[in-house]
């Protein structure tokens, strides 16, 4: 192993250093070449790397304040990892902190709150609640961490259109700010920081623990049905004059999917070319089975997944891949949804178009996202109606091709696209660039984050995400 390790602009990191760090944190201290560093670093998006000078795990907030009090010390950026479903930076010459050992999960149901360690993913939140009938306002992926979900909004495909984005429900969070303090921010004690945080995605410090509200929810109608590709039209014309009619209790989301022929899939869908309709509804099943039937008549039926669920059984809307697998994304919000718009997508995606994307989906928003919550945050996409997310599998030596394909079809919806959009939804390339995040968030909620930075990070020391500069 060599005498030093490189960090930022030359910065040396001294085996005497590192033999510190190792010293005042339980967790591990990992550097490149050393057996754990790439389990540690290992990213759900393949084609993210990860590969900062340093690691550590931290197993408390502690070793959390050590961490970034030593890249301090050395002039070293800091990263974040939990999930790992949401990395736009390989963080290189920084130091990475992985809270996946800090999974505590506290259920008190007389007040309806859970408090969770920065490293909890929702499936394990799911299991608890569930023991109480009680629900989080979790994603379309179970598997995803609760900490990075939640501090770019958070929208729920079952309760997000009733009760808001998860930041809307947080009650407070535990934060080590870039000078080493753990504070506990709540609405009174440090109102302009708790407004950023929530939608702020990870610029102000590293949130070691957060409570949030839940609800009573235990079960719901959902899941998907499948059509053949061919009959994107049909369904798209459908859903779009279907979705007017519908209350807030139904969300619903449709996926273009080029699926890959794999055994793990029904036997109708392997290397199949689909429309995944997804449906998650709060009432019975009775009146889920009656609001569905003309989308269920819009076209033959491939394979029809709907039913009544326990709510543990969320990711069955979407059925998201678990596994990890390289890709590049793009996102974009609209401002609308015509039957030009319609038109415009089937000839982007549909069966003519040689469209080559993995998925290409768009989600119906409004109802409660649209609406502030009773204790404000920076979350910048309420008021859209609909966001499409597409993203594109292959090696990275295809990632140009993938991206070109991309671009085509995000692009090509152009005339319907709004400037602000989702966070969580930002792909690496549109993550970096600090023109297009301040766009995201619009001038005054950017130059707001912005003031914020300039007081809690003015070094700009958590920099390796979606980044707000400092004012």
């Amino acid at each position: 192993m060599s005498a030093d390790v490189s960090g930022m602009a030359g910065v040396k990191l001294r085996q005497e250093d590192l033999a510190s760090l190792r010293r005042s944190v339980r967790g591990p201290v990992l550097e490149p070449g050393s057996d754990g560093y790439e389990e540690e670093c290992a990213t759900y998006n393949l084609a993210c790397a990860l590969r900062p000078a340093v690691v550590v795990g931290a197993g408390s907030e502690e070793d959390v304040r050590s961490a970034v009090l030593f890249a301090g010390r050395h002039g070293l950026p800091v990263a974040v990892k939990s999930a790992a479903h949401q990395i736009v930076s390989p963080a290189r010459d920084g130091l990475l902190i992985t809270t996946s050992r800090m999974r505590d999960i506290s259920v008190d149901p007389r007040q309806r709150t859970v408090r969770v360690g920065a490293g909890a993913r929702w499936r394990e939140v799911l299991a608890r609640t569930a023991e109480h009938g009680l629900a989080p306002i979790v994603g379309s992926a179970p598997d995803v961490g609760v900490l990075g979900y939640t501090l770019g909004g958070g929208q729920s495909p079952l309760l997000g259109r009733t009760l808001g984005y998860a930041a809307d429900h947080v009650r407070w969070l535990d934060l080590v700010t870039a000078d080493g303090e753990l504070r506990r921010v709540t609405p009174r004690s440090e109102p302009d920081l708790f407004w950023a945080l929530l939608g702020g995605k990870g610029n102000f410090g590293v949130v070691t623990a957060v409570e949030f509200e839940v609800f009573p929810h235990s079960r719901f109608y959902g899941g998907g049905v499948y059509f053949a590709g061919e009959h994107l039209a049909e369904v798209l014309d459908a859903w779009r004059a279907w979705l007017p009619a519908q209350e807030e209790a139904m969300t619903s989301s449709l996926g273009i999917q080029r699926l890959p022929d794999i055994p793990s899939l029904p036997a109708a869908l392997r290397g199949a070319f689909v429309v995944h309709l997804r449906i998650g509804y709060l009432g019975t099943a009775a009146d889920g089975e009656r609001l569905v039937a003309p989308l269920r008549a819009a076209a033959p039926v491939l394979l029809d997944l709907l039913g009544e669920k326990p709510f543990t059984s969320i990711g069955e809307i979407h059925l998201d891949p678990v596994d990890p697998l390289p890709y590049v994304d793009r996102s974009v919000c609209l401002d609308d949804f015509t039957e030009k718009t319609a038109h415009t997508l089937v000839e982007l995606t549909g069966p003519r178009s040689g469209c080559t994307l993995a998925n290409v989906e768009i989600r119906a928003l409004g109802g409660a996202l649209d609406r502030e919550p009773a204790v404000p945050n920076a979350v910048p996409s309420r008021g859209l109606p609909y966001v499409v997310f597409g993203f594109a599998v292959g090696a990275p030596d295809q990632a140009e091709q993938l991206r070109a394909d991309l671009a085509r079809v995000v692009d090509g919806l152009a005339p319907w696209a709004a400037e602000r959009n989702m966070v969580n939804f930002l792909s690496p390339d549109e993550a970096t660039d600090a023109a297009g995040v301040r766009a995201v968030y619009g001038a005054e909620r950017y130059d707001r984050l912005a003031a914020v930075k300039k007081r809690y990070d003015p070094a700009n020391v958590f920099r390796f995400n979606h980044n707000i500069t400092p004012a």
